[in-house]
């Protein structure tokens, strides 16, 4: 089996914004209401894998003013996210809000820097035989199969937490937590 698999796994399964956006979205409006955003999210991952394979890691390096716009749009989006998040109730308390759209999931990909740190590593740690467009293919479907079931994992996971946030102050803590994890990663972009 190629070891690219095993880090792709460890890489995507580990907490970052689409584990707590997912989580989140799960305990919130349930597993069929967030399967758009998981899908998004599963694909999004899978096209920054194959843009990483076709080369902008190169791109990024010569231009280092470009990387620091991208990390700070990618500080904003999170932080706006993190606040939200923080700002939220139980769907059942207020029925406001509704799921990340799949359009929404794909395109928030490329502003999450965890994406791109894993997608960046795997590219030059674990490298294909092939030329470019193999190494995209390669890495594409990589990223989208293993993050298909990253994601089942964990917005399964949050819509089993309905049955436990049920009261308002459980929710309240729950949301707050996940709100702060989410802000942490808009800080650590800049480390």
């Amino acid at each position: 089996m190629d070891p690219l698999y095993g880090f792709v796994f460890l890489g995507l399964f580990s907490p970052g914004p689409n584990v707590i956006l997912l989580t989140m979205s799960g305990a919130r409006f349930g597993f069929a209401a967030t399967l758009p955003h998981l899908l998004g999210v599963a694909l999004g991952v899978g096209v920054i894998a194959a843009v990483t394979g076709l080369g902008i890691a190169a791109l990024l390096l010569a231009q280092p003013a470009l990387e620091l716009v991208l990390k700070i749009i990618a500080a904003a989006w999170i932080l706006w996210m993190a606040l939200g998040l923080w700002r939220s109730s139980a769907r059942s308390a207020d029925g406001k809000g509704r799921p990340m759209t799949f359009f929404e999931a794909v395109l928030f990909q490329w502003v999450n820097p965890k994406v791109w740190a894993v997608a960046l590593t795997a590219a030059s740690a674990y490298p294909g035989a092939g030329g470019p467009v193999s190494e995209a293919a390669r890495l594409a479907l990589a990223f989208s199969g293993v993050n298909l079931f990253v994601c089942l994992f964990w917005t399964s996971a949050g819509a089993l937490l309905q049955r436990l946030l049920t009261r308002p102050m459980a929710w309240r803590l729950f949301a707050r937590t996940m709100a702060v994890a989410l802000a942490v990663f808009a800080f650590l972009i800049f480390v």
